[in-house]
């Protein structure tokens, strides 16, 4: 029996009522119960000076994957938050292809669920940054 609360399907649903801004910009290949592959779509606009994709833009994929992995765990809960984040920049991503974040849950806990992500460019092998995150559940979730 899956231990799946949300579907992909219905997570984007989620995303793109309580964050229309940013859902536009990721998409769900895969979806398990301990691991989420997204897509992040680049354009023009996630780019920095040097031809690369921005800090920022890396640090948002991570954010909502984990959120995206908790989300479907424990179903629509709007209020889990991120507590924690470590991100290492390893390489520089290519500036003309998606982002693509392998996230794989570590530990959901009652209060807590912490993951990795691994972010990489679409086509390559190697991680272009890693990140270790947290996600506080709300009490009576």
């Amino acid at each position: 029996m899956s231990s799946l609360k949300m579907s992909a399907s219905e997570i984007m649903s989620l995303l793109t009522e309580t964050f229309p801004q940013q859902a536009k910009n990721f998409g769900i290949d895969e979806l398990s119960e301990t691991s989420l592959v997204v897509r992040h779509k680049i354009d023009d606009s996630h780019l920095r000076p040097g031809g690369t994709v921005s800090g920022p833009t890396m640090f948002s994929l991570a954010d909502i994957s984990l959120y995206i992995l908790t989300m479907s765990r424990i179903g629509p809960v709007s209020l889990a938050v991120t507590t924690n984040c470590s991100l290492d920049f390893m390489r520089k991503p290519e500036a003309e292809v998606d982002l693509i974040a392998k996230t794989r849950l570590l530990k959901l806990g009652k209060n807590l669920c912490v993951g990795d992500v691994l972010i990489y460019s679409e086509g390559s092998t190697k991680p272009v940054a890693r990140a270790s995150m947290t996600y506080s559940i709300p009490p009576n979730s």
